[in-house]
């Protein structure tokens, strides 16, 4: 692997030699901006993560996005697929709102594996909102919203190019083409491949650390704007086929499927999506507006766990109408609308068929109030009918108030409503030898009711100068409190895992303090601490959530030079994460070899990026991921026995391969 990443360097500073002085653009000088931002005027507790952000780290796909940024909770899924999963305010991705362009995206199907799905150089954005999101998007947020802006045909470039590779034989191509079709029309065409083709075992339990896995990504985005009309549209299709072989190092698809010679697994999935967005904005009454989304995609995923066999497919049509307008005023904006959701799954799992036609159609309608100074509010309610949830109403709301310069007071309520995808969101659970339970029978979804939640919550944030450098403090607390909730029950035995309707109580507390302060020009430093108390009571008795830490800190120290004449400069970032004591799930009937201690061992780690620009068109950058090599001791249960009762690949509370360096190249033709 050394000598991989070595060439690779190699082949970086050959790149530039044989890139001449000549070929250089001019220089842009730019006014220095925060890669995080945050507003004191908006309503809502929303950061913005810029694309000056997302190159801090190597931000491969959206679910790497977040390495930086103290919102977000980032962790392995399981010990074998190498997937990352997100947690705000302690709960995970399905509670969560995400959308592309506010189109929700990564929902049903795609919930363990979509946010691997959208390649990090084709994001301009992310905006990450705590608390119930609007109603505008859905009923279906419950802890927050992230939504993804990618980057627009109108502001592209003709051509952008990303190459990158790492230690553990991952390796990236990324390429942008741009073209002005006419004086209207524009288009973009992104091309995403990346490989992992190279056996790693780290730790001698004889399973590979990352899948061997190939994906190509395909994105053609066409945009429509005609400004003395009040027309803008975006037309985007996009196709993607991911594979992923994991298991033993020894397992060979060809001979070992199905059969117990090797433990081995397969995940391959493909991907159409296509979209539709039409804007007008009344040329006489500029504060007037409507919208009209659509969107179709395909989702086909055919995979197998050993002997657990699990297919899924999805297709999904979604529409959403939207009129703004105001009310007497500008400080009284209202937007209203009517959607529309499809949703056909054909889902096998073990071979027994849960298919089924989800739909809704809705009604919102949301009102602003802004008196441009120091006090907003956003008050909003959708009623929507389901086929499996019935008809039911969502309220929320959310308050904005400046007592004083760069200080501001946010609180938001509000309700959600969803139903769980108990196979498609817990596919790490077929890793292992238990045996799934549906312990209820009588809700409309495999048994089970949907779950229901309140979120409330308050954030405080004051900017101010400590020995005249700017700096702020933040002080964030939510509780999201469950009158239903799918509980996954993994306490009642190492042998199964339960699902059943929420007996009693459910709740999730946070709480996370900022600071952040510019320690001379351009040094900046980022700091959070963070709490949380997630509590369920499952048929044996109340326990904390499972593989999450009550306590964590955040740290990020960032710093760049200034741009040169030649347009030279570098760049620097640093981000230190401490994990706290995670409870285990039980493994008490295991027998010794394979069981856990009851809580796991709090740890720390260490990533960092150099970034050396060399044009406005030219920049190398080399980085490296849990530096300090903190691997997981035992990270697979039972894997001299892989098809025994206690083989168990899901509980993961750390990192499994250890520490893994990176190179990359980024050029650009304006």
């Amino acid at each position: 692997m050394k000598k991989q990443f070595l060439s690779l360097l190699l082949v970086l500073l050959c790149a530039f030699q044989s890139y001449s002085q000549d070929t250089l653009k001019e220089v842009k000088v730019t006014g220095y901006k925060n890669a995080l931002q945050k507003s004191y005027k908006i309503t809502t507790n929303t950061t913005t993560v810029t694309s000056k952000e997302l190159l801090k780290a190597a931000c491969c796909n959206l679910a790497e996005s977040f390495e930086t940024n103290p919102s977000i909770d980032v962790s392995f899924s399981d010990a074998l697929t190498g997937t990352k999963q997100i947690k705000m305010l302690g709960l995970t991705s399905p509670y969560l709102m995400i959308s592309e362009e506010n189109i929700p995206s990564v929902r049903g199907a795609s919930q363990a594996y979509g946010l691997s799905f959208t390649p990090g150089t084709w994001v301009e954005s992310i905006q990450i909102t705590k608390g119930a999101g609007s109603v505008v998007n859905g009923y279906e947020s419950i802890s927050g919203q992230i939504n993804t802006e990618l980057i627009k045909p109108i502001k592209n470039i003709p051509f952008f190019l990303n190459a990158y590779g790492s230690t553990d034989s991952r390796f990236e191509l990324n390429t942008h083409f741009n073209s002005e079709i006419s004086g209207k029309w524009m288009t973009s065409l992104f091309i995403h491949g990346n490989t992992r083709f190279a056996k790693n075992d780290m730790n001698d339990d004889g399973f590979l650390d990352n899948p061997l896995a190939k994906q190509i990504n395909v994105l053609n985005r066409w945009q429509y704007t005609d400004a003395t009309k009040g027309w803008v549209s975006f037309i985007n299709f996009k196709y993607m086929k991911d594979e992923k072989q994991t298991g033993e190092i020894d397992f060979d698809p060809n001979k070992d499927k199905g059969q117990t010679n090797f433990w081995g697994s397969e995940i391959n999935t493909e991907r159409i999506d296509v979209s539709a967005k039409l804007g007008y904005v009344f040329p006489n009454i500029p504060y007037q507006s409507f919208g009209f989304q659509n969107a179709f995609n395909s989702h086909n995923q055919e995979s197998y766990f050993g002997l657990n066999l699990y297919d899924i497919k999805q297709k999904s049509y979604y529409s959403n109408l939207i009129f703004n307008s105001i009310i007497n005023n500008t400080m009284n904006k209202f937007v209203t609308g009517l959607n529309f959701t499809f949703d056909q799954y054909q889902e096998f799992v073990k071979m027994k068929d849960y298919s089924r036609i989800d739909n809704s159609v809705g009604a919102f309608f949301e009102y602003t109030y802004d008196n441009t100074s120091n006090f907003s509010l956003i008050a909003g309610g959708r009623i929507d009918n389901h086929n499996r949830l019935g008809f039911f109403i969502t309220p929320r709301l959310h308050v904005r108030y400046n007592p004083w310069e760069k200080g501001v007071l946010r609180a938001s309520v509000g309700r959600g409503k969803r139903s769980a995808n108990i196979f498609a969101e817990n596919q790490a659970l077929f890793a292992s030898s238990r045996i799934f339970d549906v312990m209820d029978t009588n809700g409309k979804l495999y048994g089970l009711n949907p779950e229901i939640a309140w979120n409330y919550g308050m954030s405080f944030s004051q900017g101010f100068l400590l020995f005249s450098k700017k700096a702020d403090v933040g002080v964030d607390f939510y509780r999201t409190d469950f009158d239903n909730q799918v509980v996954v029950d993994l306490f009642y035995s190492p042998q199964h895992v339960n699902f059943y309707n929420l007996r009693g109580k459910s709740f999730a507390t946070s709480f996370q303090l900022d600071f952040n302060i510019e320690l001379i020009k351009h040094l900046d430093l980022r700091t959070a601490y963070k709490y949380y108390d997630i509590q369920t009571d499952y048929n044996t008795s109340r326990f904390e959530k499972p593989l999450q830490a009550k306590h964590r800190l955040f740290a990020n120290l960032a710093f760049e030079t200034n741009i040169n004449e030649k347009g030279n400069q570098w760049k620097f970032d640093f981000t230190y994460n401490w994990m706290g004591a995670q409870l285990l799930p039980n493994t008490l009937t295991n027998p010794t070899i394979d069981r856990l201690p009851e809580y796991s061992p709090s740890y720390s780690l260490i990533n960092t990026q150099i970034t050396k620009v060399f044009s406005s068109v030219f920049e190398v950058y080399v980085g490296g991921e849990n530096i300090g090599n903190y691997k997981q001791e035992k990270a697979i249960l039972g894997s001299n026995n892989p098809f025994g009762t206690t083989f168990d690949a899901s509980i993961v509370y750390a990192p499994i391969f250890g520490k893994m360096y990176y190179a990359g190249l980024r050029f650009k033709i304006k």
